[in-house]
């Protein structure tokens, strides 16, 4: 019998996957990160995720418009990758997806609902 992950052990499990993601996806990952299980809610919270050019970018309130825009689609347009981490991770489905950026801080924030209340469903 496989022995039941423990919040701690599931939570860092999930950032790693996050930060892959970030990395093989988006093209940069992190320099922080760190994830949160909320009843039927996934936090998490990414730091340093914005290259030089796009702090740069961002200095015009026109660039800032660009940069949070671009990644947001981009983001979004993840959705089956981001489905397949909750499902491998968690083991339950994706209900929503939500995400903001700061163009000033270069912190990234997502909150995740999902079909089961995680409370419980570890040690």
């Amino acid at each position: 019998m496989q022995r039941r992950k423990t919040r701690g052990e599931a939570e860092a499990e999930f950032t790693r996957a996050v930060i892959k993601f970030e990395k093989e996806y988006l093209g940069r990952g992190p320099l922080d990160a760190r994830t949160f299980f909320l009843n039927d809610m996934v936090l998490v919270r990414l730091r340093g995720i914005l290259t030089p050019a796009e702090y740069k970018l961002a200095e015009r309130p026109e660039g800032k418009t660009l940069v949070k825009e671009t990644r947001r689609q981009l983001f979004e347009s993840s959705r089956p990758i981001i489905e397949s981490i909750v499902q491998e991770v968690i083991g339950c489905k994706l209900i929503s997806l939500h995400t903001d950026m700061s163009t000033q801080t270069g912190e990234r924030v997502i909150v995740l609902t999902v079909d089961t209340d995680l409370t419980d469903l570890f040690v």
